[in-house]
């Protein structure tokens, strides 16, 4: 069984984005030294467009080889004319209203969301799946996710977008590393208690 991991960038006090989900305020800690930790151990991660800027393109996938992602996460992309954020991946996409999907590479889940993660995590896959959000895919399959990748970025913002849009229920994760930048950043990661 692969994992499903929620890899994403929140603020000290737990926000993915302001109210709106804009992020834009993490942009400025992706310095030298962390941007050459993302390509070292996450390349997948960033987006297809990025990547050929920065000319990783050919980059093997290291850790996971389909993403899903929310709506608002993919508007993102098409609101630049990209259809295909991550062509190096299988995309999916959580939406009831996008309807049809504007690119072959993209498939989109309109319902049944947890069966259909359920169904991709039964896959026989060297690879896992990397949960993109936003907060309102995250809390609908928190009960699905068996890894957190946290990148915590050093300030607060007050209020925003939670890392997890759900109902009030504890879920435990056990710490599993820690790893610190000269910027302030930190990458923890979580497995789920079972």
């Amino acid at each position: 069984m692969r994992k499903l991991t929620y890899y994403i960038a929140c603020s000290i006090d737990g926000f993915i984005g302001d109210p709106q989900g804009d992020a834009s305020a993490m942009y400025a800690f992706v310095d030298e030294e962390f941007l050459a930790f993302l390509v070292a151990e996450y390349p997948e991660t960033i987006w297809t467009p990025g990547r050929r800027q920065m000319n990783i393109d050919d980059l093997p996938n290291k850790r996971f080889d389909t993403i899903v992602q929310g709506r608002g996460s993919y508007d993102i992309a098409l609101k630049e004319g990209v259809t295909s954020p991550y062509a190096h991946l299988r995309e999916y996409v959580a939406s009831r209203t996008l309807g049809e999907s504007p690119d072959s590479n993209v498939e989109i889940i309109a319902d049944d969301l947890t069966g259909r993660v359920r169904a991709l995590k039964a896959e026989d896959s060297a690879y896992d799946i990397y949960l993109c959000g936003g907060s309102g895919l995250a809390g609908a399959l928190v009960d699905e996710i068996d890894e957190l990748v946290i990148k915590t970025y050093p300030f607060v913002q007050g209020s925003g977008m939670p890392m997890f849009g759900s109902g009030f229920a504890i879920t435990q994760f056990a710490l599993e590393s820690v790893r610190s930048f000269d910027n302030g950043v930190l990458v923890r990661t979580y497995s789920r208690k079972r």
